[in-house]
């Protein structure tokens, strides 16, 4: 009983720990110039899904009903060019560099590394993991890493 014990309290100290050595990961990834070092730790299209998700509530487009008017048509253009330009502009070169300006400009050290910027990381849920990077309300970005699989992986950048 005592090494069962033993072997579940080892389990859900890896697990607690797991997500900042991702975010070890993450920092050693953003220290290249190859922003292809960050294809194994971001979901680009949970991140465009989020922001998609985001412009829409922002921009009061959240409306799923199609509308036969000629707003409606408007507002389906609109949808459809931002959904065209997420695409095209939400690569991982935006998100290396999005994350690397997020850590210059909230750590004063240099050369700004990203687990110096780091001012708050703690678990949403089992399954999610949020990070800010500088203090809140100061220019502040926010991450969301997801459990895919086995791994952790960036999913929302929110600046």
């Amino acid at each position: 009983m005592r090494f069962l014990a033993s072997l579940l309290l080892v389990f859900i100290l890896v697990f607690l720990f797991w997500p900042y050595y991702h975010l070890y990961r993450l920092d050693n990834a953003l220290g290249r110039e190859d922003p292809t070092s960050l294809a194994p730790l971001v979901d680009l299209d949970a991140v465009r899904a989020n922001t998609k998700k985001r412009l829409e509530w922002a921009l009061g487009m959240n409306d799923t009903a199609p509308r036969q008017d000629p707003l409606g048509w408007f507002q389906q253009g609109l949808r459809h060019a931002g959904e065209v330009a997420l695409e095209e502009t939400m690569t991982l070169d935006w998100i290396h560099a999005q994350l690397r300006d997020a850590v210059a400009t909230t750590t004063e050290k240099r050369p700004a590394y990203f687990l110096s910027a780091v001012d708050f990381a703690m678990f949403e849920s089992w399954d999610s993991f949020i990070v800010r990077l500088g203090e809140l309300g100061y220019n502040d970005t926010q991450l969301r890493l997801r459990l895919k699989g086995t791994t952790w992986k960036l999913t929302d950048v929110v600046r």
